[in-house]
């Protein structure tokens, strides 16, 4: 087994899985294929195996690290390039609009940890008009839900939701012996693309989150079920909906239809 660059040992709090597959990697940075004139944010870059990848184009890139163990090495690495800068800080509470601020659209980049991947991805969709594309490395099963279609298991919160505000392609898988540890999970490559606001349908995206989380607040019961004391039957027929499906059948524009008859 290929050993962590840097003698540093993954750390499970973090949830450390360093990536160390020289094609995936190359793979993940044709996807994203940075320009010069790039601005990009790589979170989690860990030992920089694919910040190496990236940097090299001239892009500007921003790094956010939380394990202050990686600081000195990432620091080392590619402090040389006056395009980099490195913040410590945890990517739930960072600012990614501050770093909008020549103009450009961000680039997002990351290999999630796979307990807070769903946190991040709801805390970037609120930014997601400064936020030209992200790509992640997520659990399979993530990923699965973000590009998930109305009537499959994995169609509910995550997917609706990302779907809205972005479009949604599920690019290739990667195993897990292309990490160091191997997760016990398959992974893949994901890419979001945020939507212009004029391309989107016109929605209140509050009113859109509470509305699917009634819906699949019991994911097994009815709409008539999960709806009861918002939605009767009568206002569900209005808008062609059978008050005795589920939720997982309805599509993203049902959703939307829903939210934009929901009272203040």
């Amino acid at each position: 087994m290929k050993q962590p660059r840097a003698g540093h040992l993954p750390r499970k709090r973090f949830g450390q899985n360093f990536l160390q597959d020289d094609g995936v990697i190359e793979a993940i940075a044709r996807a994203i294929r940075p320009h010069a004139d790039d601005h990009l944010v790589e979170i989690g870059p860990g030992q920089g195996a694919l910040t190496e990848s990236l940097i090299g184009s001239g892009c500007r890139l921003d790094a956010i690290e939380l394990d202050r163990d990686l600081i000195t090495v990432l620091l080392a690495s590619f402090s040389v390039y006056p395009t980099f800068k490195l913040h410590s800080a945890d990517a739930l509470k960072f600012d990614f609009s501050s770093l909008a601020d020549d103009g450009k659209k961000l680039r997002i980049v990351g290999n999630l940890p796979y307990n807070i991947s769903t946190p991040i991805i709801f805390k970037l969709l609120e930014s997601a008009d400064s936020i030209l594309d992200m790509h992640f490395m997520l659990q399979l099963e993530v990923v699965q839900r973000l590009a998930a279609k109305p009537g499959s298991k994995h169609w509910g919160r995550l997917g609706i939701m990302s779907q809205y505000q972005c479009d949604v392609s599920h690019l290739f898988d990667v195993p897990p012996e292309a990490f160091f540890p191997p997760p016990k999970v398959q992974s893949a490559i994901v890419r979001l693309s945020p939507k212009a606001p004029a391309d989107r349908p016109k929605c209140d995206r509050k009113k859109l989150a509470k509305v699917v989380q009634l819906a699949f607040g019991q994911r097994r019961k009815t709409l008539r079920n999960n709806f009861k004391g918002v939605f009767d039957d009568s206002a569900l027929k209005s808008l062609g909906i059978d008050p005795s499906c589920r939720a997982e059948t309805l599509e993203l524009a049902t959703f939307v239809a829903l939210a934009n008859t929901l009272m203040d």
